[in-house]
């Protein structure tokens, strides 16, 4: 438990918490936020998903004031966690933008309902023919699902404005077909021509910003030429392996059925992410000379 000197007034546990004088609870972003380590965390968790350790260094904080604090967030359902696939003993913090968004929205409405839904969602950049593209490299292990779905969602909700390529660092034979009918499906996308690349083919090309989504391969993915950014998903593999169908096959059915819902999952949480990268990396290309 954190001593009472290291939490402010008004901003401990969840419940507790109505402005003064007032007989108003305070809105749900503005109790969770309002405390100066919980902001650090949240600011630092929106350029990407870190670990308890990393998170200790962006906010200059012990780990009993982290963890005491990322509960609070997690219980607020501003920040999830995930297992590292690299080693499984660590996990990785990430923001719930979506949440983030629906709270902010909710702030707003509470001082004024002109103020309702101004934060509901991310405000996509417009088709500016001014603005440069902007290269962005999407990698994981295998390059046969999470980066290509990257990848082409990025295309996709950009009009081809941002130049997004994926790779791999041990790259699969092929694209696992979960990931071109869940892109094609529920996203209109064709990607069934396309093959995984290795990340040595982009050997000597210069990208502002790099992506991997894969724990183990943000442990070896190279660094690039170039004032590059770098950022890290926790996206679990749809395509992971389940537990085999018993011998009557009558378990083949549902373990499709489970393959086929976690693809889904895996694409919805890449989209998200991607509406929310974008008028960020509009902002980096207008910055750019």
């Amino acid at each position: 438990m954190v001593p009472p000197s290291q939490a402010a007034p008004g901003h401990g546990a969840p419940g507790a918490g109505r402005a003064a004088g007032t007989g108003h609870d305070v809105p749900e972003f503005v109790r969770l936020a309002a405390h100066p380590v919980r902001w650090r965390l949240l600011t630092a968790l929106s350029a990407g998903d870190l670990r308890v350790r990393e998170l200790m260094a962006r906010v200059d904080a012990p780990q009993n004031l982290v963890s005491y604090h990322l509960r609070l967030l997690r219980e607020g359902g501003l920040v999830a966690a995930t297992r590292s696939s690299f080693d499984g003993r660590d996990s990785y913090y990430r923001l719930d933008l979506d949440r983030c968004a629906q709270t902010l929205a909710a702030t707003g409405a509470a001082l004024h309902p002109a103020l309702r839904g101004l934060a509901a969602s991310p405000a996509l950049p417009d088709a500016g023919p001014r603005r440069p593209r902007c290269g962005v490299l999407v990698v994981c292990t295998g390059n046969s699902a999470r980066s290509p779905i990257a990848e082409a969602l990025l295309r996709h909700h950009s009009e081809g404005r941002v130049d997004a390529i994926s790779a791999g660092t041990r790259p699969k034979p092929a694209l696992h077909p979960g990931a071109v009918q869940v892109l094609r499906e529920t996203y209109g996308i064709d990607i069934a021509g396309r093959r995984p690349r290795h990340l040595d083919t982009l050997d000597g090309r210069r990208f502002d910003y790099v992506i991997t989504l894969c724990d183990k391969a943000r442990e070896v993915c190279p660094e690039f030429d170039g004032p590059t950014r770098r950022i890290h998903w926790s996206v679990p593999d749809p395509a992971a392996p389940s537990d085999p169908p018993g011998p009557d096959g009558r378990g083949r059915e549902a373990e499709e059925e489970a393959e086929e819902a976690a693809f889904a999952r895996t694409a919805a949480d890449i989209d998200t992410r991607v509406r929310y990268l974008l008028p960020v990396l509009a902002l980096a290309s207008e910055a750019r000379p």
